[in-house]
Order: C-alpha cells, then sequence, then structure tokens
C-alpha cells in the first residue's frame, strides 16, 4: 500500500516536472520570437528619411530635398552618343582601354589631379579603313553627384564633340546645351581647358563645368597617349604646374 502511494507521489512530480520544462521551453520560444518580431517591427517603424543620403548644399545652405538628390536626366545611351559623335562614319567599333599602374600614374601627372579608373570606354569611328576618331566615356563628379558624358576626339587630337548622357545633378543642366558645349570643340592637349582662362563659367554650376572640363582634358591626353602616339600623330605633353595642380585638389579634393 504505502509502496503504491510512493510510486504514485513520484509518478506526479515527475508529470509537475515535465510540465514544468515544456512551459519554460514554451516561454522562451516565445520570448525569442517576440523578440524578433519586436525588432522587425521597429526597423519597419524607423523613418526611412534615416536611412536616406543627406547632402548639404554650402550655396543654398540646406539640405538637399529627396527630390533634388534623386534628379535624373538621361540625354543619350552609349551607342545615341557614338552615333552623334560620329555621324558620317561606315562602322563604329567599341573597346575597353585598360592602363597599367605606370601608366595611369603618368596621365595623373599630365592632367594634374588623380582618379580612381583604370578602364575606359572606346568608341572609334572609321570609314574605308580609316580611324575618323575615338570617343570616350567619362564619369567626374559634378557639385554632388558624378555625370556621365562622351568627349569625342578627331584622327589628329582635337576635341570635336561634347555631349552630356546622363546629368544628376538639381541645376547646372546648361553644360548639356550646345551654347555651352562647344566651347570644347577644336581644344587640344596644348590648351589650359579652365574657367576663365578659355571656357566661359555657368553660374551657379561651377563645379559641373569644372568637372567637365577635367574630363575633356583627361580624354584629349589618353586618345594623344595611347592611340595617336602609337600612330606616330601624337605629340610630347608636359605634366601640370603648380598651378593646374592646386586647381584640380581643390576640385577633387586632393
Amino acid at each position: 500500500m504505502y509502496g503504491r502511494r510512493l510510486i504514485q507521489r513520484l509518478a506526479g512530480i515527475v508529470a509537475v516536472w515535465k510540465a514544468g520544462i515544456r512551459l519554460f521551453v514554451t516561454l522562451a520560444a516565445c520570448s525569442v520570437l517576440t523578440g524578433s518580431l519586436s525588432s522587425q517591427v521597429l526597423a519597419q517603424e524607423q523613418p526611412e528619411e534615416e536611412h536616406q543620403e543627406r547632402i548639404w548644399d554650402h550655396e543654398l545652405n540646406r539640405w538637399l530635398t529627396p527630390e533634388e538628390l534623386g534628379h535624373l536626366e538621361i540625354y543619350f545611351s552609349e551607342d545615341e552618343a557614338a552615333q552623334v559623335m560620329f555621324p558620317d562614319s561606315e562602322k563604329i567599333r567599341r573597346e575597353t582601354l585598360t592602363l597599367t599602374s605606370d601608366q595611369k600614374a603618368f596621365v595623373e601627372k599630365v592632367i594634374g589631379w588623380e582618379f580612381p579608373e583604370y578602364t575606359f570606354d572606346v568608341f572609334i569611328g572609321e570609314t574605308q579603313g580609316n580611324v575618323d576618331g575615338y570617343a570616350l566615356i567619362q564619369n567626374t563628379i559634378g557639385k554632388h553627384r558624378p555625370i556621365t558624358y562622351m568627349v569625342g576626339v578627331t584622327a589628329t587630337g582635337e576635341c570635336m564633340n561634347f555631349e552630356v548622357m546622363v546629368y544628376r545633378e538639381a541645376r547646372g543642366n546648361e553644360i548639356a546645351t550646345k551654347r555651352f558645349n562647344y566651347q570644347y570643340q577644336g581644344k587640344t592637349i596644348g590648351d589650359p581647358i579652365r574657367i576663365n582662362r578659355d571656357i566661359i563659367n555657368i553660374t551657379g554650376a561651377t563645379m559641373s563645368v569644372r568637372s567637365a572640363s577635367a574630363g575633356v582634358k583627361r580624354v584629349l591626353v589618353l586618345v594623344n597617349e595611347f592611340y595617336l602616339k602609337p600612330r606616330g600623330l601624337g605629340r610630347d605633353v608636359l605634366a601640370a604646374n603648380k598651378q593646374e595642380k592646386g586647381f584640380f585638389e581643390v576640385l577633387f579634393g586632393l
């Protein structure tokens, strides 16, 4: 009799113990799930503004609005821009110009500023086996955003055209107009290609103009060094002087 009661009591203790374990596991699982859901809810409730990029405009003396930050004007695709550069060429072929570290360092020394790219997309217009010219796609920072444009160079090393492909700034899109970019036509590596020297500025778009001018200079040097010189048509260039280096250091924060 006593043994039977002892067994029943032990069985009850075991049952309670198992129930306690189940309760503990259930509470623990709920806690984890609740914590996970809470984290998701908090993440969802956080205002999107905290994750958005914020840029202060010193001229406007305020933060740029989301509309200004997301501004985008597309003028040409790559192929369309190439057609504008070589309207009369029989064919336009595309290749990639890749620089070694030494070649990149040389170009940087000549133009007076450093750049991150090692490769450039090049379009070459040809007619009856003769080269009509070269056109390179450039991406250089404007005031806040990069500007994508194409610079065309003749077979003898003169800038023949400049076309903005994508403009991402809220102001300053006048650089995409012919009344501005005609200034680059005829420029060579021997020209300053600088604001207040041989390029007229656009009010409110100074950084975009400087950026575009720097890109034109780079294209002229790249074409001269890697396409014209191998054909015996290039010219020797000197490194940028201190004044020019100072200009590009201000422009690119170097």
